[in-house]
């Protein structure tokens, strides 16, 4: 279901079936690395300083402690006996419950009442009720339980069929988008896949141009390819080795050939595991749909393997060797880490092909939905921008006069064309599009909804100045307050939130850069005098300052600091001179440069994946002013340098670039902090932007006023809010990390 309706779903299900016979099934929530490092340091006393910087040590999904090396890393005293009974009962609690939750959409349904049947109890969030029993329990009790699951892309997908119908009139649903086309498969086949369902991970993008999708089916095998259960079974590269011819297919009973046929002899899905254990060892169903309960699974839990006496017994009863047999059974076993239903992987693989199709003909579009739907994927808007750029597709600023809630799409301008490197960027010469993305107030950070709704209900045909929009949504008159609320945002919006527009320069259309609107806000006031609560409030008249322009670095600092993205430039290319030294070469040279070469590249961190499968390879995604680098990190090369990797912003990889056909890693061998050269983009320019001083024990919190301090006239200084003084003139982009 789209992930915005789901609670619409649940109620439907409380009122259909009565709260009498429905409830959401519990889950218990166990200790993890992180977890366990942050409760038992909390309980021996330890500072919190000291437990962050001990988990910043354990990779996010980790069910590992900290190891006693990672903490010498940290210049701690192993000597400590509260750190080192820390550390050993960390990692004791790992894997004992936390605390009881409830699951994200698993639903109990019964014939009879169940309070008769389980212990129920009301749910945090309102109108919700759970039962104590987890899916482990209801299982065992033979309970139905059906899963009622919100996916994000759905509701994106349904936001890009809204703007499809309203701004081109054409009316298109996941059943009636045009099937097998061959632009989209050609889209797919070079991996311009950043934003689509599924196929846009660094996993899939790498497996793309190996498998060639061309027709459905290829996308519901890529979709199942590339899943823990089929790479732990070692099922992908004899897949692939087939398909190019490389590998003969070969069947030893005819039984088998029906079973496997279409996936070239090679296990994919769960029902062909049901239907081999069937066909070839003599299971029951009800055996092989106990097989298949103990594959459909997250995690790898040893399940499977209670089913092997019996499965390779009984295939070797049958006439097939006992090499064939054991081969067999551990592609089945790799199931147990996660292998998809063949059902489960066309619906998804139907979501893929739809977002595919809507990025390659309809990028607009596309990138417009998939901004208004934000968080969710592997990427965050900065990189979605930039690839709709790419594109061609015409990006325009926040705007207090222009920008919706959402972002939404405008005419483009005339003659508009990507320009510069985009231009030259083969992409760009693949669509042409008819319309501009213009980013919404959503983007904005700091900004609630309430407030820009006020903004947006009181503009009318636009605001003519600062001062005018102070006057209709910040100023509250006495018929304001002692009256109904002059429409349904009749809330006064704060200073603040015109100082959150303001830092991400939304007021250009008002002839303002950042820096005078800052300037401008600052002299106004929503704090007014009883006595004259009556009159129209009116700004004191001020002389025109001259305000020294921000600098072109910092005002990308700024822009990321702000809306989490920049229309300027890349911040890479700021240090392109400075990396041009060192003999850094770009992301994009990369296509161009022999396999085996040993090469330096350098860009900002924008993905770290550690599958489960991949035996702890982690996999880094990193992004320059060119294109995007991945790298691939051994075990003992992330050991080495594991506190740069968890915490670094920026880094400069030096390795050996591996060549696959299209498919290009460098594998690296070493690795460079640049965190402290990214900081200082805003003071390459003359004007490096000021900050205010705080006070010492503040670090932690930032450099604007101390929040202690009570509130009165001052002047006005111009900082940027929540700068860190750790680094004082830096850029943050958003890092996300994936098991």
């Amino acid at each position: 279901f789209e992930h915005e309706r789901r609670e619409e779903v649940i109620q439907w299900i409380y009122n259909t079936y009565g709260r009498h016979r429905a409830a959401l099934c519990s889950t218990i929530i166990r200790y993890r690395g992180r977890g366990a490092v942050r409760d038992v340091g909390k309980a021996l006393g330890l500072t919190e300083d000291v437990t962050s910087a001990l988990a910043s040590q354990v990779w996010s999904w980790s069910e590992e402690g900290v190891a006693e090396e990672h903490a010498a890393a940290l210049n701690f005293n192993l000597e400590d006996r509260r750190l080192r009974l820390t550390l050993d009962l960390a990692r004791a609690l790992i894997g004992f419950p936390r605390h009881m939750s409830q699951h994200p959409g698993g639903f109990v349904l019964t014939e009879d009442r169940l309070d008769d049947l389980v212990p129920i109890e009301p749910a945090s969030m309102e109108n919700r009720q759970v039962i104590e029993w987890d899916k482990d329990d209801i299982d065992a009790l033979r309970f139905m339980k059906v899963d009622v699951l919100g996916l994000g892309m759905l509701g994106c997908m349904r936001r890009a069929f809204d703007l499809l119908g309203e701004h081109k009139g054409e009316q298109l649903d996941l059943a009636t988008i045009p099937a097998e086309d061959p632009a989209t498969y050609a889209m797919i086949r070079k991996a311009d896949t950043l934003g689509t369902f599924q196929i846009e991970s660094r996993a899939q993008m790498s497996m793309l141009p190996r498998l060639k999708p061309r027709t459905f089916y290829d996308i519901v095998i890529q979709v199942a390819i590339v899943r823990p259960g089929p790479i732990q079974g070692d099922m992908v590269h004899p897949y692939l080795r087939r398909r190019d011819g490389l590998e003969k297919v070969d069947y030893p009973t005819p039984e088998l050939r029906r079973v496997l046929e279409k996936t070239l002899g090679v296990p994919l899905f769960q029902e062909q595991a049901m239907q081999v254990a069937i066909v070839c060892a003599g299971f029951t169903p009800s055996e092989a749909d106990a097989l298949r309960r103990s594959m459909a699974t997250f995690k790898f839990t040893g399940g499977v393997s209670h089913f092997k006496e019996k499965l390779i017994a009984g295939m070797v009863e049958r006439g097939y060797t006992r090499a064939f047999a054991d081969k067999t059974f551990s592609q089945i076993e790799g199931f147990g880490s996660y292998g998809f239903p063949e059902s489960h992987a066309a619906s998804f693989a139907l979501i893929a092909y739809a977002s595919a199709w809507m990025k390659c003909h309809h990028p607009d579009v596309f990138c417009c939905a998939l901004l208004n739907a934000q968080p969710m994927g592997f990427y965050a808007p900065a990189q979605i921008v930039r690839d709709a750029r790419l594109h061609g597709v015409e990006v325009r600023p926040v705007s207090v006069n222009e920008s919706a809630w959402d972002c939404t799409l405008e005419p483009a301008s005339p003659g508009h064309g990507p320009v510069g490197r985009v231009a030259r960027h083969p992409l760009s010469a693949m669509t042409k599009t008819t319309y501009a993305v213009r980013l919404g107030l959503r983007m904005t950070k700091g900004l609630s909804e309430i407030h820009a709704n006020k903004i947006l209900n009181h503009r009318g045909t636009g605001y003519r100045s600062i001062e005018d929009l102070w006057r209709r949504v910040c100023t509250r008159t006495h018929q304001d307050k002692h009256g109904p609320a002059p429409d349904a945002y009749g809330v006064s919006v704060p200073i603040a939130a015109l100082e959150r527009l303001a830092e991400a320069d939304a007021f250009q259309t008002l002839g303002l850069d950042r820096r005078a609107a800052l300037w401008a806000i600052r002299g106004l006031s929503d704090t007014s005098l009883p006595l004259f609560d009556t009159i129209q409030a009116e700004p004191d008249p001020e002389p025109e300052v001259a305000l020294n322009p921000m600098t072109a670095g910092r005002q990308v600092v700024e822009d990321y600091r702000s809306t989490g993205l920049s229309l300027r430039r890349h911040p890479v290319s700021f240090l392109r001179p400075d990396l041009a030294t060192r003999r850094i070469v770009r992301c994009a040279d990369l296509e161009t440069i022999r396999d085996g070469k040993r090469i330096e590249v350098a860009g900002i961190i924008l993905v770290r994946q550690r599958p489960g499968s991949a035996r702890g390879v982690l996999f880094v995604t990193i992004e320059d002013e060119t294109g995007h680098a991945n790298l691939i990190l051994w075990p003992s090369v992330f050991e080495a340098q594991r506190r740069l990797v968890l915490s670094a912003s920026m880094i400069a990889c030096r390795g050996k670039l591996q060549r696959e056909g299209e498919v290009i890693h460098v594998i690296a061998e070493h690795l460079t902090d640049l965190s402290a050269l990214l900081r200082g983009v805003g003071e390459h320019d003359d004007q490096p932007f000021p900050l205010p001083s705080t006070r010492g024990d503040e670090a932690k919190h930032g450099g604007g006023p101390d929040v202690r301090d009570k509130h009165r006239p001052a002047a006005r200084d111009i900082y940027v809010r929540d700068t860190r003084i750790d680094a004082p003139k830096g850029i943050k982009v958003p890092t996300r990390d994936f098991r």
